[in-house]
């Protein structure tokens, strides 16, 4: 575990698996790990053990698992691991219609709106969008340059609609995206966003859940009386997540492109695969709508 962690950077995300894993396995000869060994680690990690989805069990502990074993073989210390395959249900993409859209960002925070914009139109995943400085914005030449975790720059084109929310935002210099506080001194703007290391962690989770839920999108409420406490509380769960924008920007760019290889290019996917999904979600019907979105979008004055 330490070799592996010691090869390269891992996320925090990863590092917090790998460090449950431990805590089990402990000093455990790699060659004792096997198909057994998972149903162990599953009761022992996870809160709802065997009856934990498949889709948590994989992330939480198969991935992270096999992982470390791939490196011992290629060490040389173990043959390779052969895990039985876990099969996870493919969930349907979540977008919206412009008009969900134009909803959700007239009811969203201030300081959210040029965000949202700004991955309606673009595309973006919200690390590349919350990483985002002023230094790599042409608001002239309607261009942003993006990073991935890899160093990896790409540019984005910014649609028009895109450019009129920038332009609202006061400073001009570090984040182009920041958090506002309120105190009882007023509103306080940070920096930047937590950096979650690429790995979103509810940066905006509370801005997103009111968001949602003053703009009448689906979602359910959760109610639970904290330890120690007798009053009620309830929270708005969104059916909806923030990377449903990414979606919603993938299907409305296939609706009004037709053009399923320059989707991939823009978007940034590895695997034209997974871009195929998007060719089907939104109707033709929508194509006009959303052209006048890109170009116009929630009116600035009456949204902010």
């Amino acid at each position: 575990m330490t070799a592996y962690i010691d090869e390269k950077p891992r996320s925090p995300a990863t590092n917090r698996y790998l460090l449950r894993l431990l805590k089990y396995f402990g000093t455990r000869k790699l060659t004792d790990i096997n198909q057994l060994s998972l149903k162990g680690a599953y009761e022992a990690i996870l809160q709802d053990g065997e009856n934990a989805s498949a889709a948590t069990k994989k992330r939480a502990v198969r991935t992270p698992l096999q992982a470390v074993l791939e490196f011992g073989a290629v060490q040389g210390w173990c043959d390779r691991p052969a895990f039985a395959p876990i099969s996870i249900k493919a969930k349907p993409k979540k977008f919206l219609r412009p008009e969900e859209a134009t909803r959700l960002v007239e009811n969203a925070a201030p300081h959210l709106q040029p965000l949202f914009v700004f991955l309606l139109g673009t595309g973006c995943r919200m690390s590349e969008a919350l990483d985002l400085e002023w230094k790599d914005v042409d608001l002239w030449g309607a261009r942003a340059i993006v990073w991935q975790k890899q160093g990896r720059q790409r540019h984005v084109d910014l649609p028009p609609v895109v450019i009129k929310w920038l332009t609202t935002i006061e400073w001009r210099d570090g984040h182009v995206f920041r958090p506002v506080k309120t105190t009882r001194k007023g509103s306080e703007i940070g920096e930047r966003y937590h950096d979650s290391g690429r790995q979103y962690g509810g940066q905006i989770k509370s801005g997103w859940s009111g968001a949602c839920r003053r703009a009448g999108l689906p979602g359910r409420v959760r109610e639970w009386i904290p330890k120690g406490e007798e009053k009620l509380k309830e929270w708005f769960v969104p059916d909806y997540t923030p990377h449903a924008l990414r979606h919603t920007w993938a299907s409305w760019h296939y609706c009004v492109h037709r053009d399923i290889v320059r989707l991939q290019a823009d978007g940034d996917w590895s695997d034209i695969k997974t871009v195929m999904i998007y060719t089907k979600l939104m109707p033709d019907a929508y194509k006009e709508q959303i052209e006048e979105w890109w170009r116009i979008g929630p009116d600035v004055g009456n949204s902010a």
